[in-house]
């Protein structure tokens, strides 16, 4: 018997054709950076784990930038789960699953993107009623191609493909059937981030805005 699916994802994917994928040191930057990426009309965001300034970055956005749909990302563990609950994400992404971390997922009653990069992950999730999910690391694990390939056989998984993607590979993955936005940080380069250029943010995140996903 299927599980119960997870709580409803597809109005996050749906905000825009691209989730800017965030890694802030210093949380003071969350904010104005937040800002930018909405006014360039890409609203939903995900805050990677990987620094210790990530939950305070979610937490000041989640406060001060309601526009924003704001999630955490690189959740490796229940620790991680609670920690991005608490700090207020909206969705959350894993860059792979497991049984304890897909538990973990579900019992937080937040939507959810777990990672996969073979057809075998994918049925796997299939199984637990899991139907979106983030192909990692894109690029390197096939790239559209792969993507393209699993569409037939697997027509019900739908995917945000992130790790590698670009401004120049984008469309290329929103293009397929099964892709429902990219994931990707080509908006926000180290050298514009390093200046607090974010009116170079902002115009970097309008032309990711614009990419087309077919109707």
């Amino acid at each position: 018997m299927t599980a119960t699916p997870p709580a409803a994802l597809s109005p996050v994917l749906d905000l825009a054709p691209v989730v800017p994928v965030v890694v802030l040191e210093d949380a003071v930057d969350a904010v104005p950076l937040a800002r930018a990426l909405v006014e360039g009309g890409l609203p939903a965001i995900e805050v990677t784990l990987r620094t210790r300034a990530a939950s305070e970055v979610i937490a000041r956005i989640t406060a001060e930038v309601p526009e924003a749909v704001v999630g955490a990302g690189t959740v490796l563990s229940p620790a991680h789960v609670r920690a991005a609950v608490d700090a207020g994400a909206r969705f959350l992404v894993s860059p792979g699953c497991t049984d304890l971390l897909l538990r973990s997922l579900r019992e937080s009653a937040l939507p959810f993107l777990p990672g996969v990069s073979t057809a075998s992950e994918v049925l796997a999730l299939l199984e637990q009623g899991v139907t979106d999910m983030k192909f990692f690391p894109a690029e390197a694990a096939g790239g559209a191609a792969y993507l393209r390939a699993l569409s037939s056989p697997l027509p019900r998984a739908r995917f945000c493909p992130t790790g590698g993607v670009s401004a120049s590979t984008a469309a290329d993955y929103l293009a397929l059937p099964n892709v429902a936005c990219v994931g990707g940080s080509w908006m926000l380069p180290d050298d514009a981030l390093a200046a607090r250029d974010w009116s170079r943010v902002t115009r970097l995140a309008r032309e990711a805005a614009t990419l087309h996903i077919p109707g």
